[in-house]
Parts: structure tokens; C-alpha cells; sequence
């Protein structure tokens, strides 16, 4: 099943099938998720859904739930 992904703010739209991972997609759509330890444990890679729920990009992936899935890029001036 395929499903699109919407990365914000710069409106990127990238078709993905579901299970694929989300750091996949987003190269694929030439869209920069920073990574760290790779593993979820250091949240360099943590986005936002559309409903403000904070995920790990690195171990995360896009969920057969829906057909179109929203991703909130933000800037950690820590990372």
C-alpha cells in the first residue's frame, strides 16, 4: 500500500509503502533528517506527526494507518 508523505514546513511530498523507513523516505525526497547514534536513543532524528506526537526518525516508519502521513521538521540548536 502506498502512502504519501508530507514533510514540513518546506511541503515535500514523497510516495512511500507502508513499513518503509521514514529516514528512507526522506532521502528519497531530498529531505535532511540529522542522525546520531542511529538507534533512537540520542533524538537527533526525533520529528513531529501533525499532532505534535515527538517520533525517532531512525526507528521509526510509515504506518499503514492512513494514506497520507505528515512529518514536522524542526531545528535542536543543541544538535
Amino acid at each position: 500500500m502506498s502512502v504519501k508523505v508530507k514533510f514540513l514546513p518546506d511541503d515535500v511530498t514523497v510516495i512511500a509503502e507502508v513499513g518503509e523507513p521514514i529516514l528512507e523516505v526522506a532521502k528519497r525526497g531530498g529531505v535532511f533528517i540529522p542522525t546520531g547514534c542511529v538507534m533512537g536513543s540520542c533524538h537527533a532524528c526525533e520529528v513531529e506527526l501533525e499532532d505534535g506526537t515527538p517520533i525517532c526518525a531512525c526507528i521509526s516508519a510509515i504506518p499503514s494507518t492512513t494514506n497520507e502521513f505528515i512529518i514536522n521538521l524542526y531545528s535542536d540548536p543543541v544538535w
